[in-house]
């Protein structure tokens, strides 16, 4: 199957381990997202906990919004600034510098319709692992 951002367009559960270098600190996530046609875009919605060690379940929210390319999917923030671009190959790899930190991203479709997205951030005060598998609904 030849993978197209289309594929994409349903819900997911997500599982996600973020594992924090600095305090040592696990933080697991558990959610869904909800990715929407829209007019000139796709709506990346995605709602859920986060339990931090013995703290109350705390809920959490992300949006993005992602316009198809030919080889792939661009990523943007809500607010519509460019993130980074999410390659369909079977392993991809992205980048994105927000002063001082730095984002990098590996996809892995492999296994598709199961997909995994790892985040390494590194920065002056930011040292975390975020892994998040995601599987369909």
């Amino acid at each position: 199957m030849t993978l197209t951002a289309e594929n994409f367009l349903r819900r997911w559960t997500i599982e996600r381990n973020i594992f924090d270098a600095l305090t040592g600190q696990q933080v697991v996530f558990t959610g869904v997202a909800d990715i929407s046609d829209g007019a000139d875009h796709w709506l990346y919605r995605e709602t859920g906990e986060l339990k931090m060690g013995t703290a109350p379940l705390m809920t959490a929210e992300r949006c993005y919004l992602w316009r198809a390319v030919e080889d792939g999917v661009d990523v943007y923030f809500e607010d519509g600034r460019f993130f980074h671009c999410m390659a369909l190959a079977g392993a991809a790899k992205a980048a994105h510098w927000c002063d001082p930190d730095q984002y990098d991203v590996s996809y892995e479709f492999t296994d598709w319709p199961v997909w995994r997205v790892t985040w390494s951030v590194r920065g002056p005060r930011k040292n975390y692992t975020m892994k998040s598998t995601y599987k369909p609904v």
